[in-house]
Protein backbone atom coordinates (compact mmCIF):
# COMPACT_ATOMS: atom_id res chain seq x y z
CA UNK A 1 0.00 0.00 0.00
CA UNK A 2 1.24 3.63 -1.17
CA UNK A 3 1.47 5.43 2.36
CA UNK A 4 2.65 8.54 1.23
CA UNK A 5 4.03 11.03 -1.64
CA UNK A 6 7.03 13.26 -1.19
CA UNK A 7 7.33 15.60 -4.61
CA UNK A 8 9.67 18.34 -5.10
CA UNK A 9 9.71 20.81 -8.72
CA UNK A 10 8.05 17.92 -10.34
CA UNK A 11 6.33 19.25 -13.39
CA UNK A 12 3.87 22.05 -11.90
CA UNK A 13 4.24 21.07 -8.06
CA UNK A 14 7.00 22.98 -6.12
CA UNK A 15 6.35 20.88 -3.05
CA UNK A 16 4.10 18.38 -1.98
CA UNK A 17 3.55 15.46 0.75
CA UNK A 18 0.55 13.54 0.66
CA UNK A 19 -0.68 10.69 2.92
CA UNK A 20 -2.96 8.29 1.74
CA UNK A 21 -5.12 6.07 3.55
CA UNK A 22 -6.59 2.31 2.66
CA UNK A 23 -9.29 1.79 0.71
CA UNK A 24 -10.64 4.25 -1.71
CA UNK A 25 -8.46 7.62 -2.17
CA UNK A 26 -9.96 9.87 -4.98
CA UNK A 27 -8.66 13.12 -6.31
CA UNK A 28 -10.64 15.98 -7.90
CA UNK A 29 -10.14 19.33 -9.17
CA UNK A 30 -11.04 21.10 -12.19
CA UNK A 31 -10.41 19.88 -15.75
CA UNK A 32 -6.21 20.93 -15.95
CA UNK A 33 -5.82 21.09 -11.65
CA UNK A 34 -2.89 19.00 -12.06
CA UNK A 35 -4.68 15.63 -11.28
CA UNK A 36 -3.03 13.85 -13.43
CA UNK A 37 0.78 15.11 -12.25
CA UNK A 38 0.35 13.18 -9.35
CA UNK A 39 -0.20 9.75 -11.38
CA UNK A 40 2.73 11.07 -13.06
CA UNK A 41 5.20 11.19 -9.89
CA UNK A 42 3.90 7.53 -9.06
CA UNK A 43 4.69 6.65 -12.45
CA UNK A 44 8.22 8.23 -12.26
CA UNK A 45 9.37 6.71 -8.96
CA UNK A 46 7.94 3.47 -10.40
CA UNK A 47 10.82 3.60 -12.83
CA UNK A 48 8.20 5.29 -15.88
CA UNK A 49 9.97 7.34 -19.00
CA UNK A 50 11.42 10.62 -17.56
CA UNK A 51 11.81 13.29 -19.84
CA UNK A 52 13.30 17.42 -19.13
CA UNK A 53 9.49 18.63 -19.32
CA UNK A 54 9.16 16.75 -15.66
CA UNK A 55 12.05 18.94 -13.96
CA UNK A 56 10.22 22.07 -12.88
CA UNK A 57 10.76 25.37 -14.70
CA UNK A 58 13.71 27.38 -13.07
CA UNK A 59 14.93 24.47 -11.30
CA UNK A 60 17.79 21.74 -11.84
CA UNK A 61 16.32 19.02 -10.05
CA UNK A 62 13.09 17.14 -9.12
CA UNK A 63 12.89 14.30 -6.77
CA UNK A 64 10.13 12.13 -5.91
CA UNK A 65 9.77 9.94 -2.76
CA UNK A 66 6.87 6.93 -2.35
CA UNK A 67 6.51 5.55 0.83
CA UNK A 68 4.76 1.92 0.93
CA UNK A 69 3.57 -0.78 3.65
CA UNK A 70 4.24 -3.87 1.91
CA UNK A 71 3.53 -7.85 2.67
CA UNK A 72 5.90 -10.13 4.10
CA UNK A 73 6.22 -12.00 0.48
CA UNK A 74 7.78 -8.72 -0.52
CA UNK A 75 10.38 -8.52 2.05
CA UNK A 76 11.20 -12.10 0.61
CA UNK A 77 11.19 -10.74 -2.96
CA UNK A 78 13.60 -7.59 -1.62
CA UNK A 79 15.97 -10.66 -0.01
CA UNK A 80 15.69 -12.84 -3.53
CA UNK A 81 17.21 -9.70 -5.28
CA UNK A 82 20.13 -9.10 -2.99
CA UNK A 83 18.11 -5.73 -2.41
CA UNK A 84 18.36 -4.44 0.60
CA UNK A 85 15.57 -4.82 3.39
CA UNK A 86 13.16 -2.54 4.93
CA UNK A 87 12.18 -2.43 8.18
CA UNK A 88 8.56 -2.73 7.55
CA UNK A 89 8.31 0.33 5.18
CA UNK A 90 9.93 0.71 1.68
CA UNK A 91 11.00 3.99 0.23
CA UNK A 92 11.26 3.94 -3.24
CA UNK A 93 12.92 7.39 -4.75
CA UNK A 94 14.33 8.66 -7.98
CA UNK A 95 15.72 12.10 -8.75
CA UNK A 96 15.82 13.70 -11.93
CA UNK A 97 18.90 16.49 -12.99
CA UNK A 98 19.31 18.64 -15.84
CA UNK A 99 22.43 18.91 -17.93
CA UNK A 100 23.16 18.53 -21.03
CA UNK A 101 20.99 15.71 -20.61
CA UNK A 102 18.50 14.61 -18.51
CA UNK A 103 19.91 12.82 -16.02
CA UNK A 104 18.13 9.94 -13.98
CA UNK A 105 18.95 8.16 -10.31
CA UNK A 106 16.57 5.80 -8.50
CA UNK A 107 17.03 4.49 -5.01
CA UNK A 108 15.37 1.65 -2.85
CA UNK A 109 16.18 1.60 0.81
CA UNK A 110 19.13 3.99 -0.04
CA UNK A 111 20.25 2.16 -2.06
CA UNK A 112 20.92 2.30 -5.86
CA UNK A 113 18.03 0.25 -8.07
CA UNK A 114 18.47 -0.91 -11.39
CA UNK A 115 15.50 -0.36 -13.84
CA UNK A 116 14.93 -4.31 -14.21
CA UNK A 117 14.71 -4.30 -10.26
CA UNK A 118 12.13 -1.17 -10.16
CA UNK A 119 10.10 -3.03 -13.14
CA UNK A 120 9.98 -6.37 -10.75
CA UNK A 121 8.80 -4.53 -8.27
CA UNK A 122 6.20 -2.30 -10.21
CA UNK A 123 4.60 -5.23 -10.61
CA UNK A 124 4.19 -6.32 -7.44
CA UNK A 125 3.35 -2.58 -5.79
CA UNK A 126 1.08 -0.78 -8.61
CA UNK A 127 -0.98 -0.86 -11.31
CA UNK A 128 -1.81 1.75 -13.54
CA UNK A 129 -5.43 1.98 -15.26
CA UNK A 130 -6.27 4.74 -17.59
CA UNK A 131 -9.69 4.98 -20.54
CA UNK A 132 -7.50 5.55 -23.36
CA UNK A 133 -5.49 1.65 -22.87
CA UNK A 134 -7.68 0.74 -26.03
CA UNK A 135 -4.59 -0.46 -27.54
CA UNK A 136 -3.27 -2.08 -24.58
CA UNK A 137 -6.51 -3.78 -24.22
CA UNK A 138 -5.92 -4.93 -27.76
CA UNK A 139 -3.16 -6.70 -27.21
CA UNK A 140 -2.90 -10.38 -27.54
CA UNK A 141 0.33 -10.57 -25.36
CA UNK A 142 -1.98 -8.52 -22.87
CA UNK A 143 -4.65 -10.45 -23.05
CA UNK A 144 -2.75 -13.59 -22.52
CA UNK A 145 -1.50 -12.21 -19.35
CA UNK A 146 -4.26 -11.27 -17.88
CA UNK A 147 -5.90 -14.60 -18.99
CA UNK A 148 -2.98 -16.37 -17.39
CA UNK A 149 -3.20 -14.26 -14.33
CA UNK A 150 -6.80 -14.71 -13.14
CA UNK A 151 -5.59 -18.78 -13.25
CA UNK A 152 -3.93 -18.28 -10.37
CA UNK A 153 -0.95 -20.51 -9.15
CA UNK A 154 -1.30 -23.88 -10.98
CA UNK A 155 -1.61 -22.06 -14.38
CA UNK A 156 1.08 -20.06 -13.61
CA UNK A 157 3.26 -23.46 -12.50
CA UNK A 158 1.99 -24.94 -16.01
CA UNK A 159 3.27 -22.03 -17.54
CA UNK A 160 6.59 -22.11 -16.13
CA UNK A 161 6.78 -25.46 -17.41
CA UNK A 162 6.01 -24.81 -20.80
CA UNK A 163 8.91 -21.82 -20.34
CA UNK A 164 11.10 -24.42 -19.57
CA UNK A 165 10.14 -27.45 -22.35
CA UNK A 166 10.32 -24.62 -25.31
CA UNK A 167 14.15 -23.59 -24.02
CA UNK A 168 15.00 -27.30 -23.70
CA UNK A 169 13.48 -27.59 -27.33
CA UNK A 170 15.14 -24.10 -28.06
CA UNK A 171 18.52 -25.27 -27.42
CA UNK A 172 18.24 -28.71 -28.91
CA UNK A 173 17.20 -27.13 -32.20
CA UNK A 174 20.05 -24.56 -31.85
CA UNK A 175 22.59 -27.51 -30.94
CA UNK A 176 21.68 -29.39 -34.16
CA UNK A 177 21.66 -26.67 -36.38
CA UNK A 178 25.12 -25.52 -34.84
CA UNK A 179 25.92 -29.60 -35.31
CA UNK A 180 24.65 -29.17 -39.10
CA UNK A 181 26.47 -26.36 -39.87
CA UNK A 182 29.64 -27.48 -38.74
CA UNK A 183 29.12 -30.73 -40.14
CA UNK A 184 29.11 -28.90 -43.59
CA UNK A 185 31.69 -26.77 -42.96
CA UNK A 186 33.62 -30.00 -41.63
CA UNK A 187 32.97 -31.86 -45.24
CA UNK A 188 34.31 -28.63 -47.00
CA UNK A 189 37.36 -28.45 -45.39
CA UNK A 190 37.64 -32.22 -45.55
CA UNK A 191 37.42 -32.09 -49.36
CA UNK A 192 39.76 -29.00 -49.57
CA UNK A 193 42.52 -30.64 -47.05
CA UNK A 194 42.44 -33.97 -48.99
CA UNK A 195 42.74 -32.33 -52.28
CA UNK A 196 46.10 -30.59 -50.50
CA UNK A 197 47.28 -33.72 -49.22
CA UNK A 198 46.50 -35.54 -52.68
CA UNK A 199 48.56 -32.54 -54.52
CA UNK A 200 51.30 -32.34 -51.70
CA UNK A 201 51.89 -35.95 -51.38
CA UNK A 202 52.11 -36.13 -55.11
CA UNK A 203 54.68 -33.98 -55.05
CA UNK A 204 56.71 -36.50 -52.63
CA UNK A 205 57.87 -33.62 -50.51
CA UNK A 206 60.47 -35.16 -48.43
CA UNK A 207 64.02 -33.15 -48.37
CA UNK A 208 63.09 -29.56 -47.18
CA UNK A 209 66.47 -28.53 -49.11
CA UNK A 210 65.37 -29.89 -52.31
CA UNK A 211 64.73 -26.96 -54.20
CA UNK A 212 68.23 -25.74 -52.79
CA UNK A 213 69.57 -29.16 -54.08
CA UNK A 214 68.16 -28.57 -57.23
CA UNK A 215 69.30 -25.29 -57.80
CA UNK A 216 72.87 -26.36 -57.65
CA UNK A 217 72.32 -29.52 -59.95
CA UNK A 218 70.87 -27.36 -62.20
CA UNK A 219 73.83 -25.05 -62.04
CA UNK A 220 75.96 -28.02 -62.44
CA UNK A 221 74.37 -29.55 -65.42
CA UNK A 222 73.93 -26.10 -67.24
CA UNK A 223 77.42 -25.67 -67.16
CA UNK A 224 78.80 -29.15 -67.83
CA UNK A 225 81.03 -28.26 -70.71
CA UNK A 226 82.85 -25.32 -68.69
CA UNK A 227 83.30 -27.73 -65.92
CA UNK A 228 85.24 -30.01 -67.70
CA UNK A 229 87.49 -27.80 -69.81
CA UNK A 230 88.46 -25.79 -66.24
CA UNK A 231 88.74 -28.92 -64.42
CA UNK A 232 91.33 -30.54 -67.14
CA UNK A 233 93.27 -26.91 -67.21
CA UNK A 234 93.12 -27.06 -63.55
CA UNK A 235 94.53 -30.40 -63.63
CA UNK A 236 97.25 -29.60 -66.28
CA UNK A 237 98.51 -26.87 -63.57
CA UNK A 238 98.34 -28.84 -60.79
CA UNK A 239 99.86 -31.82 -61.90
CA UNK A 240 100.75 -32.44 -65.54
CA UNK A 241 100.95 -30.05 -67.72
CA UNK A 242 101.39 -30.73 -71.55
CA UNK A 243 102.02 -27.56 -72.48
CA UNK A 244 106.22 -27.75 -71.78
CA UNK A 245 105.68 -26.01 -68.58
CA UNK A 246 106.13 -27.57 -64.97
CA UNK A 247 103.18 -28.49 -63.28
CA UNK A 248 102.63 -27.36 -59.87
CA UNK A 249 103.78 -30.93 -58.63
CA UNK A 250 106.58 -30.87 -60.47
CA UNK A 251 107.79 -27.34 -59.10
CA UNK A 252 106.97 -28.68 -55.65
CA UNK A 253 109.15 -31.94 -56.12
CA UNK A 254 112.02 -30.18 -57.10
CA UNK A 255 111.36 -28.33 -53.96
CA UNK A 256 111.73 -31.19 -51.79
CA UNK A 257 114.75 -32.42 -53.50
CA UNK A 258 116.39 -29.28 -52.79
CA UNK A 259 115.50 -29.27 -48.84
CA UNK A 260 116.50 -32.77 -48.43
CA UNK A 261 119.77 -31.85 -49.69
CA UNK A 262 119.46 -28.54 -47.65
CA UNK A 263 118.61 -30.34 -44.46
CA UNK A 264 121.64 -32.91 -44.29
CA UNK A 265 123.85 -29.47 -43.46
CA UNK A 266 120.87 -27.68 -41.14
CA UNK A 267 117.99 -29.32 -39.43
CA UNK A 268 116.35 -25.84 -38.68
CA UNK A 269 115.25 -27.06 -42.47
CA UNK A 270 113.41 -30.11 -41.30
CA UNK A 271 110.07 -27.84 -40.45
CA UNK A 272 110.24 -26.39 -43.72
CA UNK A 273 110.75 -29.69 -45.82
CA UNK A 274 107.67 -30.86 -43.56
CA UNK A 275 105.49 -28.11 -45.02
CA UNK A 276 106.52 -28.65 -48.38
CA UNK A 277 106.21 -32.30 -48.57
CA UNK A 278 102.73 -32.15 -47.10
CA UNK A 279 102.03 -29.53 -49.56
CA UNK A 280 103.15 -31.61 -52.62
CA UNK A 281 100.94 -34.31 -51.23
CA UNK A 282 97.69 -32.37 -51.61
CA UNK A 283 98.91 -31.20 -54.44
CA UNK A 284 99.32 -34.52 -56.27
CA UNK A 285 95.89 -35.58 -54.36
CA UNK A 286 93.71 -32.34 -55.83
CA UNK A 287 95.49 -33.11 -58.80
CA UNK A 288 93.84 -36.76 -59.31
CA UNK A 289 90.28 -35.45 -57.34
CA UNK A 290 90.20 -32.70 -60.11
CA UNK A 291 90.83 -35.23 -62.70
CA UNK A 292 88.57 -37.81 -61.76
CA UNK A 293 85.82 -34.95 -61.11
CA UNK A 294 86.50 -33.62 -64.98
CA UNK A 295 86.14 -37.64 -66.13
CA UNK A 296 82.73 -37.81 -64.31
CA UNK A 297 81.03 -34.36 -65.81
CA UNK A 298 78.72 -35.01 -68.78
CA UNK A 299 76.21 -33.05 -70.30
CA UNK A 300 73.34 -34.55 -69.33
CA UNK A 301 70.32 -33.07 -71.10
CA UNK A 302 67.27 -35.30 -70.02
CA UNK A 303 68.46 -34.83 -66.33
CA UNK A 304 68.70 -31.24 -66.99
CA UNK A 305 65.42 -31.03 -67.98
CA UNK A 306 63.82 -33.56 -65.23
CA UNK A 307 65.39 -30.67 -62.48
CA UNK A 308 63.99 -27.64 -64.30
CA UNK A 309 60.75 -29.58 -64.29
CA UNK A 310 61.38 -30.90 -60.51
CA UNK A 311 61.52 -27.11 -60.24
CA UNK A 312 58.96 -25.54 -61.74
CA UNK A 313 56.48 -28.66 -59.88
CA UNK A 314 57.67 -27.41 -56.54
CA UNK A 315 57.88 -23.30 -57.15
CA UNK A 316 54.64 -23.75 -58.64
CA UNK A 317 53.42 -25.32 -55.14
CA UNK A 318 55.12 -22.79 -53.39
CA UNK A 319 53.32 -19.72 -54.93
CA UNK A 320 50.16 -21.78 -54.61
CA UNK A 321 50.17 -22.58 -50.78
CA UNK A 322 52.17 -19.24 -50.51
CA UNK A 323 54.98 -21.13 -48.28
CA UNK A 324 58.96 -21.97 -48.76
CA UNK A 325 59.13 -25.53 -49.62
CA UNK A 326 60.39 -26.12 -45.96
CA UNK A 327 56.97 -24.66 -44.39
CA UNK A 328 55.23 -26.71 -47.42
CA UNK A 329 56.36 -29.97 -46.01
CA UNK A 330 55.53 -28.86 -42.28
CA UNK A 331 51.93 -28.11 -44.02
CA UNK A 332 51.99 -31.67 -45.61
CA UNK A 333 52.36 -32.83 -42.14
CA UNK A 334 49.72 -30.53 -40.75
CA UNK A 335 46.99 -31.65 -43.28
CA UNK A 336 47.31 -34.93 -42.32
CA UNK A 337 47.08 -34.68 -38.85
CA UNK A 338 43.86 -32.25 -39.25
CA UNK A 339 42.26 -35.52 -41.94
CA UNK A 340 42.65 -37.55 -39.09
CA UNK A 341 41.03 -35.14 -36.36
CA UNK A 342 38.10 -33.93 -38.96
CA UNK A 343 37.52 -37.52 -39.38
CA UNK A 344 36.63 -38.27 -35.98
CA UNK A 345 33.17 -36.92 -35.37
CA UNK A 346 31.47 -36.05 -31.90
CA UNK A 347 27.84 -35.87 -31.29
CA UNK A 348 25.87 -37.83 -33.97
CA UNK A 349 23.24 -35.53 -36.23
CA UNK A 350 20.50 -38.25 -35.92
CA UNK A 351 21.39 -38.09 -32.17
CA UNK A 352 21.20 -34.52 -31.68
CA UNK A 353 17.73 -35.06 -34.33
CA UNK A 354 16.64 -37.78 -31.64
CA UNK A 355 17.07 -35.18 -28.70
CA UNK A 356 15.35 -32.39 -30.96
CA UNK A 357 12.02 -34.60 -31.41
CA UNK A 358 11.85 -35.58 -27.62
CA UNK A 359 12.19 -32.38 -26.76
CA UNK A 360 9.59 -30.86 -29.33
CA UNK A 361 7.30 -33.77 -28.09
CA UNK A 362 7.51 -32.45 -24.26
CA UNK A 363 7.17 -28.95 -25.57
CA UNK A 364 3.79 -29.86 -27.27
CA UNK A 365 2.60 -31.78 -24.08
CA UNK A 366 3.01 -29.31 -22.30
CA UNK A 367 1.54 -26.57 -24.41
CA UNK A 368 -1.65 -29.26 -24.29
CA UNK A 369 -1.50 -29.59 -20.96
CA UNK A 370 -1.58 -25.67 -21.03
CA UNK A 371 -3.88 -25.09 -23.45
CA UNK A 372 -6.54 -27.35 -21.33
CA UNK A 373 -6.29 -25.01 -18.17
CA UNK A 374 -6.22 -22.12 -20.03
CA UNK A 375 -9.44 -23.32 -21.74
CA UNK A 376 -11.39 -23.83 -18.28
CA UNK A 377 -9.91 -21.03 -16.92
CA UNK A 378 -11.37 -18.87 -20.08
CA UNK A 379 -14.68 -19.98 -18.91
CA UNK A 380 -14.53 -19.20 -15.48
CA UNK A 381 -13.27 -15.90 -16.70
CA UNK A 382 -15.84 -15.25 -19.68
CA UNK A 383 -19.05 -16.30 -17.02
CA UNK A 384 -17.13 -13.77 -14.17
CA UNK A 385 -16.47 -11.20 -16.48
CA UNK A 386 -19.80 -11.02 -17.44
CA UNK A 387 -21.70 -11.02 -14.14
CA UNK A 388 -19.22 -8.17 -13.02
CA UNK A 389 -20.52 -6.06 -16.01
CA UNK A 390 -24.08 -6.74 -15.13
CA UNK A 391 -24.21 -4.20 -12.72
CA UNK A 392 -22.38 -1.58 -14.54
CA UNK A 393 -25.54 -1.22 -17.25
CA UNK A 394 -24.09 -4.02 -19.56
CA UNK A 395 -26.67 -6.42 -18.34
CA UNK A 396 -26.86 -8.12 -21.81
CA UNK A 397 -23.15 -7.97 -22.60
CA UNK A 398 -21.29 -10.96 -24.50
CA UNK A 399 -17.77 -12.05 -23.82
CA UNK A 400 -15.89 -14.56 -25.13
CA UNK A 401 -12.12 -15.70 -24.39
CA UNK A 402 -10.50 -17.03 -28.01
CA UNK A 403 -8.15 -19.64 -28.45
CA UNK A 404 -6.56 -20.15 -31.59
CA UNK A 405 -3.82 -22.73 -31.56
CA UNK A 406 0.10 -21.16 -33.09
CA UNK A 407 3.60 -22.43 -32.92
CA UNK A 408 4.69 -22.70 -29.56
CA UNK A 409 6.33 -19.93 -27.79
CA UNK A 410 8.05 -19.48 -23.92
CA UNK A 411 4.00 -18.75 -23.27
CA UNK A 412 2.43 -21.31 -24.79
CA UNK A 413 0.82 -22.53 -28.20
CA UNK A 414 -2.39 -20.22 -27.91
CA UNK A 415 -2.92 -17.05 -29.55
CA UNK A 416 -5.78 -15.23 -27.38
CA UNK A 417 -8.18 -12.90 -28.41
CA UNK A 418 -10.85 -11.12 -26.20
CA UNK A 419 -14.23 -10.85 -28.06
CA UNK A 420 -16.73 -8.12 -27.39
CA UNK A 421 -20.16 -7.30 -28.30
CA UNK A 422 -21.85 -4.84 -25.84
CA UNK A 423 -25.42 -5.24 -27.70
CA UNK A 424 -27.57 -7.90 -28.57
CA UNK A 425 -27.61 -9.16 -31.64
CA UNK A 426 -24.43 -8.56 -32.28
CA UNK A 427 -21.48 -10.31 -33.52
CA UNK A 428 -18.28 -10.69 -31.07
CA UNK A 429 -15.54 -8.75 -32.20
CA UNK A 430 -11.99 -8.18 -30.91
CA UNK A 431 -12.93 -5.60 -27.84
CA UNK A 432 -10.66 -2.89 -29.11
CA UNK A 433 -12.57 -2.55 -31.94
CA UNK A 434 -15.80 -3.26 -30.28
CA UNK A 435 -16.14 -1.40 -27.22
CA UNK A 436 -17.07 2.50 -27.06
CA UNK A 437 -14.96 4.88 -24.74
CA UNK A 438 -17.63 4.12 -21.46
CA UNK A 439 -18.14 0.78 -22.50
CA UNK A 440 -14.08 0.32 -22.44
CA UNK A 441 -14.40 1.95 -19.25
CA UNK A 442 -16.73 -0.42 -17.48
CA UNK A 443 -14.66 -3.89 -18.90
CA UNK A 444 -11.54 -2.08 -17.51
CA UNK A 445 -13.27 -2.01 -14.40
CA UNK A 446 -14.93 -5.16 -14.05
CA UNK A 447 -11.46 -6.97 -15.34
CA UNK A 448 -9.77 -5.64 -12.54
CA UNK A 449 -12.55 -6.61 -10.42
CA UNK A 450 -12.16 -10.20 -11.50
CA UNK A 451 -8.67 -10.48 -10.65
CA UNK A 452 -9.10 -8.48 -7.12
CA UNK A 453 -8.67 -12.17 -5.37
CA UNK A 454 -5.93 -13.39 -7.13
CA UNK A 455 -3.88 -9.79 -7.87
CA UNK A 456 -0.90 -9.67 -5.68
CA UNK A 457 -0.56 -5.90 -6.79
CA UNK A 458 -1.19 -3.87 -3.21
CA UNK A 459 -2.49 -0.42 -4.96
CA UNK A 460 -4.39 0.19 -7.77
CA UNK A 461 -4.44 3.28 -9.93
CA UNK A 462 -7.28 4.60 -12.01
CA UNK A 463 -6.99 7.70 -14.15
CA UNK A 464 -10.55 9.27 -14.87
CA UNK A 465 -11.87 5.66 -15.82
CA UNK A 466 -15.62 7.05 -15.47
CA UNK A 467 -14.98 9.63 -18.21
CA UNK A 468 -18.27 9.61 -20.40
CA UNK A 469 -20.24 8.04 -18.17
CA UNK A 470 -23.20 9.29 -16.11
CA UNK A 471 -26.27 8.29 -13.82
CA UNK A 472 -26.79 4.89 -13.14
CA UNK A 473 -23.58 3.67 -14.68
CA UNK A 474 -21.47 6.19 -12.63
CA UNK A 475 -23.27 4.83 -9.86
CA UNK A 476 -22.38 1.68 -10.57
CA UNK A 477 -18.61 2.70 -11.08
CA UNK A 478 -18.39 4.19 -7.62
CA UNK A 479 -19.71 0.88 -6.16
CA UNK A 480 -17.49 -1.43 -8.09
CA UNK A 481 -14.57 0.97 -7.18
CA UNK A 482 -15.54 0.90 -3.37
CA UNK A 483 -15.31 -2.84 -3.88
CA UNK A 484 -12.16 -3.01 -5.08
CA UNK A 485 -11.12 -0.75 -2.60
CA UNK A 486 -11.78 -3.57 0.24
CA UNK A 487 -9.11 -5.90 -1.04
CA UNK A 488 -6.71 -3.06 -2.52
CA UNK A 489 -5.75 0.31 -1.83
CA UNK A 490 -7.17 1.91 -4.75
CA UNK A 491 -6.65 5.97 -6.26
CA UNK A 492 -8.81 7.55 -8.40
CA UNK A 493 -8.88 10.53 -10.61
CA UNK A 494 -12.59 11.09 -11.11
CA UNK A 495 -14.97 13.48 -12.28
CA UNK A 496 -18.13 11.83 -10.74
CA UNK A 497 -19.89 12.70 -7.82
CA UNK A 498 -20.98 9.60 -6.73
CA UNK A 499 -16.97 8.49 -6.83
CA UNK A 500 -15.81 10.97 -4.88
CA UNK A 501 -18.78 10.83 -2.31
CA UNK A 502 -17.79 6.58 -1.76
CA UNK A 503 -13.87 7.46 -0.92
CA UNK A 504 -12.22 6.41 2.31
CA UNK A 505 -9.83 9.64 1.94
CA UNK A 506 -10.66 12.59 -0.66
CA UNK A 507 -8.04 15.10 -1.63
CA UNK A 508 -8.43 18.25 -3.64
CA UNK A 509 -6.28 19.44 -6.33
CA UNK A 510 -6.06 22.81 -7.63
CA UNK A 511 -3.40 25.42 -9.37
CA UNK A 512 -2.60 28.17 -7.06
CA UNK A 513 -0.84 31.38 -8.45
CA UNK A 514 2.35 32.29 -5.88
CA UNK A 515 4.97 35.14 -5.79
CA UNK A 516 7.84 33.79 -6.80
CA UNK A 517 10.76 33.60 -4.94
CA UNK A 518 12.71 36.29 -4.63
CA UNK A 519 10.25 38.40 -6.54
CA UNK A 520 8.80 40.15 -3.59
CA UNK A 521 7.55 43.24 -4.39
CA UNK A 522 8.04 43.23 -8.49
CA UNK A 523 4.66 43.54 -10.81
CA UNK A 524 5.81 41.74 -13.78
CA UNK A 525 4.09 38.41 -15.01
CA UNK A 526 7.72 36.62 -13.86
CA UNK A 527 7.03 37.66 -10.23
CA UNK A 528 3.98 35.07 -10.31
CA UNK A 529 4.70 31.27 -10.47
CA UNK A 530 1.65 29.00 -11.03
CA UNK A 531 1.86 25.76 -8.45
CA UNK A 532 -0.47 22.56 -7.76
CA UNK A 533 -1.65 22.43 -4.41
CA UNK A 534 -3.57 18.98 -3.05
CA UNK A 535 -5.50 19.65 0.53
CA UNK A 536 -7.35 16.55 2.11
CA UNK A 537 -10.60 17.91 2.54
CA UNK A 538 -13.06 17.14 6.26
CA UNK A 539 -16.44 16.35 6.18
CA UNK A 540 -17.65 19.94 5.46
CA UNK A 541 -15.26 20.48 2.52
CA UNK A 542 -15.92 17.21 0.98
CA UNK A 543 -19.58 18.71 0.59
CA UNK A 544 -18.24 21.98 -1.14
CA UNK A 545 -16.31 19.61 -3.52
CA UNK A 546 -19.46 17.59 -3.97
CA UNK A 547 -21.28 20.67 -4.83
CA UNK A 548 -19.10 22.22 -7.03
CA UNK A 549 -18.79 18.39 -9.20
CA UNK A 550 -22.75 17.86 -9.30
CA UNK A 551 -23.16 21.85 -10.17
CA UNK A 552 -27.05 22.79 -9.88
CA UNK A 553 -29.48 25.91 -10.78
CA UNK A 554 -27.56 27.36 -6.91
CA UNK A 555 -25.34 26.37 -4.78
CA UNK A 556 -28.27 25.41 -2.33
CA UNK A 557 -29.36 22.77 -4.59
CA UNK A 558 -25.46 21.67 -5.14
CA UNK A 559 -25.16 21.38 -1.38
CA UNK A 560 -28.67 19.53 -1.32
CA UNK A 561 -27.21 17.04 -3.60
CA UNK A 562 -24.24 16.83 -2.19
CA UNK A 563 -25.66 15.96 1.17
CA UNK A 564 -28.09 13.24 -0.90
CA UNK A 565 -25.28 11.50 -2.38
CA UNK A 566 -23.03 11.04 1.12
CA UNK A 567 -25.99 9.19 2.36
CA UNK A 568 -26.24 7.35 -0.67
CA UNK A 569 -22.70 6.42 0.33
CA UNK A 570 -23.71 5.68 3.83
CA UNK A 571 -25.98 3.39 2.74
CA UNK A 572 -23.71 1.40 -0.20
CA UNK A 573 -21.25 0.91 2.52
CA UNK A 574 -23.61 -0.98 4.55
CA UNK A 575 -24.50 -3.03 1.98
CA UNK A 576 -20.94 -4.23 0.61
Amino acid sequence: MLTALHIENFALIDQLDLRLEAGLNVLTGETGAGKSIILDAIDAVLGGKANQRLVRSGSQKALVEATFDVPQEIHAWLAEQDLPPSDGALVLRRELTLGKTLRSRSFLNGSVATRPQLEGLRQKLVEITAQGQTVLLGSGDRQREWLDGFGGAPLGAQRQRVAEAYEAATQAKRKLDARRKADQQRRDQLELLQMHRHDLEQAQLDDPNELENLAQEHDRLNHSVDLQQNSYAAYQILYESEAGESACADLLGKAEGILIDMERYDPAITSILGMVSEALTQVEEAGRAINAYGASVEADPERLEEVEERMRQLKGLCRRFSRSLPELVAYRDEVVRSLAELSGEGQSIEALEAEVKKTQARLTDACDQLTTLRQDVAQKLETRLVNELKPLAMDRVQFEVELKPIAPTATGADGIRFLFSPNPGEPLQPLAETASGGEMSRFLLALKACFSQVDPVGTLVFDEIDVGVSGRVAQAIAEKLYQLGRQHQVLCVTHQPMVAALADAHFRVGKQVVEAAGAKGAKTDEAERTVVRVLPLSMSDRREELAQLAGGESHQQSLSFAESLLSQADSIREKV
